[in-house]
């Protein structure tokens, strides 16, 4: 930055610039004084510039996405999963690759490669983690990457959604393998997903304090999309946090892997296949529809905010249609 002052008739300048000694100069008039120092500036950046130029020749790919794990990631919702995802990419060739010479045909090699032992999901969110720390590092580190690799690949398409909901016979399957599950609260969180379509994650976080049991209503704090809010339980719901004793803050006070690999047991007991826990949200937002709750509504109760996705819960008819308008 520069700073000019007039001394004598004269016009002293003098730039300074963190980490260098300052530089200064006189002169007889104000405009060539401006004219030095401008150029002073130039060079000051093109030194800078230069000291990128270099760095990059020793800048791994690795190097980038330490970074951004250790400043950037450290910070999101999903920071588990994202750093197990970048730990084990560290691990790959691809991160041996100095910035200089990594481009998009590193990327397409490396999509092609995962795509033949993971699901198309798993590769985008992967691609997709990767392209926001060369925009990181291109926007607010400043160094010296002409173009985001992965904008300029293809990315697989997303996987079609899943639709599977309970078949006849499963919930009584469930139900008789629940007798002799070991975590005392996996049968009251599957109950309660069913009755209040909420994830895994958001019934595990649940408070005691967030429950009004007077009105029947819990408040989420923390979902997936980031915005909390108010779910309306059914009597059923109400009846499943009555009937626990309250030992602590948490409603449910298990872990999510323990969760997880009950589930896992149960339903191999059950003799129930591709079954997932996430499936039972699917069930219950099918079931509110077909309770003749509206849109409106059961975006209130999921948490939806596009309600676009809720369509292909609907499952519409058109001779249902014809009996309604009749």
């Amino acid at each position: 930055m520069a700073t000019f002052r007039k001394r004598n008739k004269k016009w002293q300048v003098q730039v300074r610039r963190i980490g260098l000694p300052a530089l200064s100069k006189t002169f007889t008039n104000k405009q060539d004084a401006e004219v030095w120092a401008k150029r002073q500036e130039v060079l000051a950046e093109q030194a800078d510039a230069g000291q990128f130029v270099k760095l990059s020749y020793s800048y791994s790919f690795a190097d980038l996405m330490i970074r951004y794990r250790d400043e950037v990631v450290v910070f999101k919702r999903c920071v588990n999963f994202e750093t197990v995802m970048i730990n084990a990419l560290l691990r790959r060739t691809i991160s041996k690759i100095k910035l200089h010479l990594i481009n998009s045909n590193h990327f397409a090699e490396y999509r092609d490669e995962r795509l033949k032992s993971v699901s198309t999901d798993i590769v985008r969110r992967e691609l997709g983690i990767i392209q926001h720390a060369f925009q990181v590092a291109i926007n607010e580190w400043m160094l010296p990457i002409p173009l985001n690799p992965i904008k300029r690949i293809k990315k697989p398409p997303p996987s079609k959604s899943r639709e599977r909901r309970l078949k006849e016979g499963e919930m009584e399957a469930l139900s008789q393998s629940l007798e002799i599950t070991e975590n005392l609260y996996l049968e009251p969180v599957i109950h309660f997903a069913i009755e209040t379509a909420m994830r895994r994650g958001e019934i595990l976080q649940l408070k005691w304090s967030n429950f009004d049991s007077k009105n029947s209503i819990i408040l989420i704090e923390d979902t997936k999309n980031g915005y909390s809010r108010f779910v309306p339980l059914n009597s059923t719901a109400s009846k499943i946090l009555k009937s626990i004793s309250i030992s602590g803050d948490q409603i449910f006070p298990t872990s999510a892997s323990a969760v997880q690999q009950s589930w896992q047991r149960l339903t191999k007991r059950a003799g129930i296949i591709d079954l997932h826990f996430h499936d039972l949200r699917h069930e219950a937002i099918s079931r509110f529809f077909e309770q003749g709750l509206s849109v409106p509504e059961v975006a209130l109760i999921s948490g939806h905010r596009d309600i676009r996705q809720l369509f292909r819960y609907t499952h519409l008819k058109a001779t249902d249609v014809v009996k309604k308008l009749n």
